[in-house]
């Protein structure tokens, strides 16, 4: 190249620079603003049309939105519905303006030569994690897939026992050996058997589970429940054991320890009780299966006799026996609720020093009344001996020491073994 033609290059290189960075800063300037004003106008547009939205959901929410109710349960009422769609509508509103404001900026710094880089490392915050985020997804559809089928067999087998259980229930499925009242408690353990085993199935396929921070949160939940829920697994365990004892049902009268009443609930951890009082006792069912229990209904049923109520009293000798064995029938007799048929009876159970002991034994089906039927009987008793001028307070004997030596008297002292022996030889 000539050197007189170098400075021809250099000044048109020169002139061509300048012509490329007037003119388009100036378009792109104008193109920007355009961008920012359009962005601004949309933004204005999304915040007008929330604002009509929470409006209208506002003004509708007594007549349109029903407050949530399941099984008679209020949850939510239908203003708190509405709060809580407002605060999801201005979440939402939020999103939607960031996001224009990352589109915006990047776009515009674009444009420009001094700003290029930085455009593309703000495109690139935005765009690799929604990248990643889409490949993840796309990657574990097939996970995802096998779950939703074990999920969707699970769910089916579950109805399937649900049916069986009901039709158990109802009696219209008898199987032998199987009563009525194991239906539900058996369906509820094999759907928690099946629970945990689609649990240890679906493990694998969850998004993580082989990382180790998964890995000991499932540890840590486990020591957890192990170390923390000892008495409530013991409980647990107990109440199905008690389940297929079938010692009681709901209903039934019975007596745990010294505590008795109605069997007012009976659940996996424990049992609750209803006094005559109306005393409401709830006792851990690992208690309840190690004490001894009292069921008097299941004398009451159809193909029983019924319950045998007794009532045990004392009378001196002088009075003949057969005379006591009458008024102790009579008095069971006319005592409401109980049977005629089978007949009253009466058993002498002892004859001590002074007395003798009689026990009278009735049969009633009404186990529900049971303290009021003891109280008539006891009332009949007591009509039955005074109207035959019998008392019936028993004899007592006693030895009275003159007034002034009760504290002087002692009781005799042993005499020694060997003062004992030589007394004995010499008598003999």
């Amino acid at each position: 190249m000539e050197q007189d033609e170098l400075p021809a290059l250099t000044e048109a290189i020169e002139q061509t620079l300048t012509e490329r960075s007037v003119m388009p800063f100036a378009q792109k300037l104008s193109i920007a603003a355009g961008i920012i004003a359009g962005q601004i106008l949309l933004m204005w547009i999304v915040w007008l049309i929330f604002k009509k939205t929470s409006d209208k959901i506002t003004n509708n929410a007594g007549s349109r939105i029903k407050p949530l109710v399941i099984k008679n349960l209020r949850l939510l009422t239908s203003r708190q519905i509405t709060n809580v769609i407002l605060f999801f509508l201005k979440i939402l509103k939020y999103i939607i303006t960031v996001f224009q404001l990352f589109i915006t900026i990047p776009i515009v710094f674009s444009l420009f030569p001094a700003t290029e880089n930085l455009a593309s490392t703000i495109f690139g915050y935005i765009l690799n994690p929604l990248k990643n985020i889409a490949f993840s997804i796309i990657k574990y559809i097939p996970n995802l897939i096998t779950i939703i089928i074990i999920l969707l067999i699970t769910k089916y087998v579950i109805k399937g026992l649900k049916f069986f259980s009901v039709q158990i229930a109802r009696e219209k499925l008898k199987l032998p050996g199987f009563y009525p009242e194991w239906a539900q408690p058996t369906f509820n353990i094999l759907r928690f058997m099946l629970y945990a085993f689609t649990v240890a199935i679906v493990y694998p396929y969850l998004p993580g589970s082989e990382s180790r921070i998964f890995q000991g949160v499932s540890v840590f939940v486990g020591l957890i429940f192990s170390f923390g829920s000892s008495s409530a697994i013991g409980n647990l365990v107990a109440g199905i054991i008690i389940t297929y004892m079938r010692s009681f049902k709901i209903g039934d009268r019975i007596q745990i320890h010294n505590n008795v009443g109605f069997v007012v609930e009976k659940s996996i951890m424990v049992l609750r009780i209803k006094t005559s009082k109306n005393e409401y006792i709830t006792i851990p069912n690992l208690q309840v299966l190690q004490a001894s229990i009292i069921n008097y209904n299941t004398s009451s049923d159809e193909d029983e006799e019924g319950l045998v109520l007794h009532a045990d009293i004392t009378f001196a000798y002088s009075t003949p026996w057969r005379l006591i064995h009458e008024i102790l029938i009579e008095a069971a007799l006319k005592t409401r609720h109980v049977l005629k048929t089978p007949k009253p009876f009466v058993l002498q159970t002892a004859l001590d020093d002074f007395y003798a002991r009689y026990q009278i034994n009735c049969y009633t089906k009404k186990i529900d009344n049971m303290p009021a039927i003891y109280s008539e009987l006891y009332a009949n008793l007591q009509d039955g001996f005074a109207s035959r001028g019998l008392d019936m307070t028993a004899p007592h004997f006693r030895t009275n020491l003159p007034p002034g030596e009760e504290a002087l008297w002692k009781p005799p002292e042993e005499e020694p073994d060997e003062k004992k022996g030589k007394k004995d030889k010499e008598e003999a």
